[in-house]
């Protein structure tokens, strides 16, 4: 079995104290990992209009948003001016690169994308798109190959407009194997769907602690799966406060001779005439509020879907 990570980067301080932090930790460990970026400027502090979502009060008692953000980005954006985030942290995004793990795009704007891409058009979704990617160029002076959407949020044209944009494959749902997208838009890259929880949905909910909750991801990890495993973790939460957790994950799967790999060498590994083509849905995940892009049914040859 294959564990593949990804990184997502949302904010400001995550990069500056979450990135360097997983750095070290993988270089002990001997892994690479796949590291998606959010570019442009850090607007956290509006995610507060999400106040009214179900759930989402729930999650941040949970999850000690504040002990994980800190008071100071969850003002960037309302109190105070959102830091751009490619410009003033690019020195550590191209270490990453340097240091041989894979660099991609997570957003421009995180909180924009994830509050309004399901409910805006082909254009927004695409103008979204571009501003990430000219960010991500303007840091490391070459396009991009992947994308994962910021908290696996879709609207039917994004699948189809990577791949006009030029990723060779994206990570923006939840799901159980790689498969190529299918809306009515037209056929997407190939996505690469995590697999497993996320310690943000775990923590809190049936007596999951940090010392104790990489036991739930462990067990979550060792049902087969034809293309092994992917795990998506926070550079604000594995790369902070709850790095002892990472240590402990990537210390048993290495002790269970699990292989612990970053996306592109899984992508690298398939075949796309050979994966299922696949609708994207909107549907619900325990222990994360509202909706998110998930694996849909598989397709029969000549058919489309229009959702999510």
């Amino acid at each position: 079995m294959t564990i593949a990570l990804k990184v997502d980067v949302d904010t400001y301080r995550g990069t500056l104290e979450g990135v360097p932090r997983l750095l070290d930790l993988f270089d002990r460990f001997g892994v690479r990992a796949t590291f998606l970026f959010s570019l442009g400027p850090d607007h956290t502090g509006r995610a507060i209009r999400r106040i009214f979502r179900p759930g989402f009060l729930s999650k941040v008692q949970r999850t000690s948003v504040t002990e994980h953000y800190g008071y100071r980005t969850l003002m960037y954006g309302v109190l105070l001016p959102g830091p751009y985030i490619g410009r003033r942290a690019g020195r550590i995004l191209r270490e990453v690169r340097e240091l041989g793990h894979e660099v991609g795009v997570h957003c421009y704007d995180h909180v924009r994308w994830q509050d309004y891409v399901a409910r805006r058009d082909r254009h927004w979704a695409r103008r979204e798109l571009v501003q990430a990617i000219d960010a991500f160029r303007e840091v490391f002076s070459e396009p991009p190959r992947v994308h994962g959407a910021a908290g696996w949020q879709l609207n039917p044209f994004v699948p189809v407009l990577e791949s006009e944009l030029g990723f060779a494959y994206a990570s923006d749902v939840r799901g159980r194997e790689p498969f190529v997208p299918v809306t009515e838009e037209g056929e997407g890259c190939i996505q690469l769907p995590t697999t497993l929880p996320t310690l943000d949905e775990l923590l809190g909910r049936d007596g999951n602690t940090p010392d104790t909750v990489h036991q739930a991801v462990l067990e979550a990890s060792r049902e087969p799966l034809p293309h092994g495993h992917i795990y998506t973790l926070h550079a604000e939460l594995e790369g902070q406060k709850l790095l002892p957790v990472m240590e402990r994950l990537l210390a048993a799967w290495q002790e269970a001779g699990e292989q612990v790999i970053a996306l592109d060498a899984l992508y690298h590994s398939l075949e796309r005439e050979k994966l299922p083509r696949k609708s994207i849905v909107m549907g619900e995940l325990p222990g994360r509020s509202g909706l998110l892009a998930l694996e849909g049914q598989p397709l029969a040859e000549g058919t489309s879907s229009g959702q999510p």
